[in-house]
């Protein structure tokens, strides 16, 4: 889909009397729409004639507060009164577009820190406007009035609430540069505060896109083929078609699908296929053949990342040296929701219900299915029961689109999770060999690293760059944060088969327990303090150390523990947030390892929220816990071993450590949140682990099994 960029500093002035409209340019027909139509919500602001405030949100909410987080961008701005903002949901326009992806995408913890500026933007205009028409009614200076929850007040004591203001401010020019606070007189940002969308998911009244309901509407279960290229060579839907209520059973290129008047005569119907599957070149897929495909990938490895000093002769020259073999497996994302998507085709129009992370790639990818202009194509978006980057794919929405357009009804397409799980596109399988030296002070002079995993980038239609080493596959390890002189840290791109995608931190998410527990490994070897090491090697990288530090002392560091407990750290930085994570673990006599505690220090720029700071950081210890203790992916035979939670476990709520969250004060931009937390917790443990045991565990997940050898 063509996207045309849109500027930040051109906003669309809007409306009629009874409200203000503020946001961005938006195309030509949805100028004239907002023109004759001052409530719709084609802007990110608008101020009723009753002086509530309505904040359009361009993101999508799957958890991480942007309900909340992006709104507080506009109230603070605006200086509103918090208590009569309410947020809706953005359609799908180029308006909303995430100015890091260049589309309506949310992802890649952008969402803060993409739309930092260009909200808060909307928010100083509007007040600035405001506070131009309450000076015009007063007849005085502008300079002498100011703002302040939902009012203009003029210094000898007169006020004016938002509402009174708007059909006057409506007829102002929009200013181009507004100005935006300093920090330092913030109301509202950095304060603590109660997410605006938990009500609705307490009390049940939230919508996600489960809950759809269409009149007319057919619900749809496919068999969807075991995995990308399998192709149905015979289908036999005779029992399928005789169970009461299945009306029609549709083939595409994702699998064969039964539509029925409700989701389990959809289901037993589908259940009751007898397809013969072409599984095509990857018939005898298995996980021993990855694996020995990414180990060889990992030592050929020569299309080179990071290259400094001397990596040979430093090797050579070395007092010490130390190799190790690191592999993680392939993930499922396995959101809560399962995925689904409801679509309705009509004639040179489409219509989409959908909990998705990308409304603008959904949009076009749907316009595409139908053979309708994008234009024509409206995407609604729900409430996101879980993304972690799955839910960035459109596969789901273009399915759910070409039913409705084979059958012509409305159709709500569920996938299984066994479905999704076993034809899903997962977090690459990754193999790291890596090799250091040191001197005889036990000082780290070399580090050479062979990565291979699948390309997310091929995957995802991105363009590698000229050195062809793939951006998401080398993260972590390509600009690790230690001052070692000589390095050569190289990609091999190998592809066993299987669909890869996005995962909570992509590649931090593997590469970062790879060095991370390779750096322990050289502590013990240099005879050193784990946390010592790594603060030597953090001189020229002051907010790393700041959270290394941080957490070190908040966990107690080189204090006593209980009989049995031992502690780990770990140190990342992703998605411009830093994060250092202490484990507290003990391991059972039958390998078992318990972690008790978890002490995370934060760096993440400029806040907005602190509450969902320590939230996102808690949850995503959950999602890299569960998979360090039990995620995998494996596949015998071409097909996927594992089903649902039953062989693909989650933490329970039994298992959760404590967990302490401590964010350090910054004036850096923000980084993002919903992401960074993960990456520390595995090696934190692992780390834990082997000061518990004496055991270095090298592969994700654990191995209880090893461990009781131990």
């Amino acid at each position: 889909m063509e996207q045309a960029r849109t500027t930040r500093r051109r906003f669309l002035k809007g409306g009629a009397a009874g409200a203000l409209v503020i946001g961005f340019t938006l195309p030509l027909p949805t100028r004239l729409e907002a023109a004759s139509a001052p409530f719709a919500p084609n802007a990110f602001l608008r101020v009723g004639a009753d002086g509530v405030v309505t904040v359009v949100c361009p993101a999508a909410e799957m958890g991480q507060g942007v309900l909340t987080a992006l709104p507080m961008l506009v109230a603070e701005e605006l200086d509103a009164d918090w208590s009569r903002v309410r947020v809706e949901q953005a359609p799908a326009d180029k308006a909303y577009e995430n100015p890091v992806f260049n589309t309506q995408l949310t992802g890649g913890s952008t969402s803060v820190r993409g739309m930092w500026e260009p909200m808060r933007k909307a928010g100083a205009a509007a007040r600035e406007m405001l506070v131009a028409a309450a000076a015009a009614r007063w007849k005085v200076d502008a300079a002498d009035c100011r703002t302040e929850a939902g009012k203009v007040i003029h210094k000898g004591g007169r006020t004016l609430g938002y509402g009174e203001l708007v059909a006057t401010a409506s007829k102002l020019p929009v200013p181009r540069e507004p100005k935006l606070k300093d920090s330092a007189s913030f109301r509202l940002l950095g304060k603590p505060t109660r997410r605006v969308d938990t009500p609705g998911k307490v009390n049940g009244s939230a919508k996600f896109g489960i809950d759809v309901q269409v009149p007319g509407m057919l619900v749809a279960v496919m068999a969807r083929a075991p995995h990308a290229g399998a192709k149905p060579v015979k289908v036999d839907d005779s029992k399928a078609k005789a169970i009461k209520g299945v009306r029609q059973v549709i083939t595409i290129a994702a699998g064969v699908a039964v539509l029925a008047d409700g989701y389990w005569a959809a289901r037993k119907g589908r259940d009751a296929l007898a397809i013969e599957w072409d599984l095509g070149a990857l018939k005898g897929l298995s996980s021993a053949g990855v694996s020995a495909m990414l180990s060889e990938g990992a030592t050929q490895a020569n299309t080179v990342a990071l290259s400094s000093g001397n990596a040979k002769d430093a090797a050579a020259a070395a007092a010490s040296r130390l190799q190790a073999t690191y592999e993680a497996p392939y993930l499922a994302q396995a959101c809560m929701e399962p995925l689904n998507c409801t679509a309705w085709v009509r004639g040179d129009s489409a219509e989409v219900w959908v909990g998705t992370q990308g409304p603008g790639p959904t949009q076009g990818a749907v316009s595409e299915a139908a053979s309708v202009p994008a234009s024509r194509v409206k995407v609604n978006t729900l409430l996101l029961g879980g993304g972690f980057g799955r839910r960035a794919a459109t596969d789901f929405a273009v399915d759910a689109t070409l039913l409705s357009k084979a059958s012509g009804k409305p159709v709500k397409l569920i996938y299984t999770r066994e479905d999704d799980m076993a034809a899903g596109f997962y977090r690459p399988a990754a193999v790291a060999k890596l090799e250091a030296g040191l001197d005889s002070q036990g000082t780290l002079t070399v580090l050479t690293a062979g990565v291979s995993a699948p390309s997310i980038m091929a995957a995802a239609g991105m363009k590698l760059p000229d050195s062809g080493a793939d951006m998401f596959a080398m993260e972590g390890i390509a600009d690790h944060p230690y001052d070692i002189a000589n390095q050569r840290l190289a990609y091999g791109r190998r592809e066993p088969g299987p669909q890869v995608w996005f995962w909570r931190s992509v590649g931090h998410s593997q590469n970062i327990f790879f060095v991370e527990s390779f750096i322990d490994e050289l502590a013990v070897a240099a005879k050193k303090d784990p946390f010592e090491f790594r603060r030597a090697l953090l001189g020229k990288q002051p907010r790393y150390k700041g959270v290394l530090e941080l957490a070190a002392e908040k966990a107690g560091w080189g204090r006593p523990l209980p009989a049995g407990v031992f502690r780990g750290i770990a140190v990342s930085q992703c998605f411009g947030s830093y994060v250092a994570e202490v484990a507290e673990v003990s391991v059972a006599k039958d390998g078992t390892p318990t972690v008790h505690r978890v002490v995370a220090a934060v760096d993440c720029g400029m806040t907005v929220n602190p509450m969902t700071i320590a939230r996102q950081i808690e949850g995503s210890i959950v999602y890299g816990l569960s998979a360090a203790l039990y995620g995998r992916i494996t596949f015998k035979d071409g097909r996927v071993e594992q089903g649902n939670f039953h062989d693909y476990p989650v933490l329970r709520m039994a298992e959760m450590p404590k967990v302490e969250v401590h964010i350090i004060p910054s004036k850096e931009k923000p980084g993002g949140i919903g992401e960074p937390g993960t990456p520390p917790i595995a090696p934190a443990v692992a780390n834990a682990i082997f000061a518990a045991t004496g055991k270095r565990l090298r592969q994700l997940p654990f191995d209880s099994a090893a461990l009781k050898e131990a």
